[in-house]
């Protein structure tokens, strides 16, 4: 079959690479290898992403303020997930795909929350699911991993409840707090769940968490300790510039291109440099002539 400019590659084998698993991430931090991680919103993205070798491709809900212009990550719905999530699995072939849930997706039941972690493994292909927090969230983790859906936990700072637990700064910096996480972090472990994401925790303390979990921990602002770690595609290659969390490390900045290519193709158009012949299909037709004078007939 003729390659098409949005054909996939394919391996030398003509085979698509082995697919990333949950049992493959516990491997990883068994031998010691880093887990990456990166999210992906749409298909594009997520091709780009996969084929450079991240472990793990997360449909989070930052593609609400990242994609769809909200303030927070609240408004999010089921619907706006899944719709995001089926785009990103078509675009990856090796990364497991891991379904962010949206707030109020698993909170009002553990009924319904087995119910919507199930659409993302049915309805958009994903390998699994992730939410936040601890506490009461735990035994919700407990009833889903036995329902047979993978699970990765997330503790420290937690978006989606942001605005009612102090607002997005720093988790974990006293004794209380630390002794909390933890906890909480032992039991998302006991109750099934198969890595863990922190988020904003000091560098020390996600170490410590770390050593005493088996699961591997994945971090976002939490330092070099953990097994492996995870940010904002859209940070990592400049995309988002309304801010820039302290942790980000920019190894692009491609919103700054992107004003300016465009910029210049509006500038082309007004001026009448484009399109030009090398972009114009050019030469008369045979038929013009004719057409011309049946038009002016009538």
């Amino acid at each position: 079959m003729e390659a098409t400019p949005h054909s996939r590659p394919q391996d030398p084998a003509g085979e698509a690479p082995a697919r990333v698993t949950v049992p493959d991430l516990q491997q990883m931090k068994d031998e010691g290898r880093r887990i990456t991680m990166l999210t992906a919103y749409d298909w594009g993205m997520a091709r780009l992403v996969d084929e450079a070798g991240v472990d793990v491709v997360l449909v989070g809900d930052s593609l609400g303020m990242v994609v769809l212009g909200y303030d927070a990550t609240t408004p999010v719905t089921m619907d706006e997930m899944l719709h995001h999530a089926k785009a990103v699995r078509r675009g990856v072939r090796r990364a497991l795909v891991v379904g962010d849930m949206p707030f109020l997706s698993y909170q009002v039941s553990r009924e319904e929350a087995v119910r919507n972690a199930g659409r993302f493994l049915k309805e958009a292909g994903c390998g699994a699911v992730k939410v936040e927090g601890g506490g009461a969230v735990v035994e919700t983790v407990r009833f889903m991993t036995a329902a047979g859906i993978p699970v990765m936990g997330h503790l420290g700072l937690t978006p989606q409840t942001a605005a009612a637990t102090g607002g997005f700064r720093v988790r974990g910096r006293d004794l209380a707090s630390a002794r909390r996480l933890v906890a909480d972090a032992a039991d998302l472990e006991a109750a099934g769940a198969f890595a863990l994401v922190l988020e904003c925790v000091p560098a020390a303390l996600a170490r410590l968490v770390t050593e005493r979990l088996r699961i591997p921990t994945i971090g976002i602002g939490a330092g070099p300790g953990c097994d492996g770690q995870v940010l904002v595609v859209n940070d990592v290659v400049g995309l988002f510039d309304r801010f820039r969390p302290s942790f980000v490390k920019r190894y692009a900045e491609l919103a700054p291109t992107v004003r300016a290519a465009v910029g210049e193709y509006v500038a082309d158009v007004r001026e009448g440099r484009f399109p030009d012949e090398a972009h114009s299909f050019t030469g008369e037709p045979p038929w013009l002539a004719d057409l011309r004078a049946e038009l002016e007939a009538g």
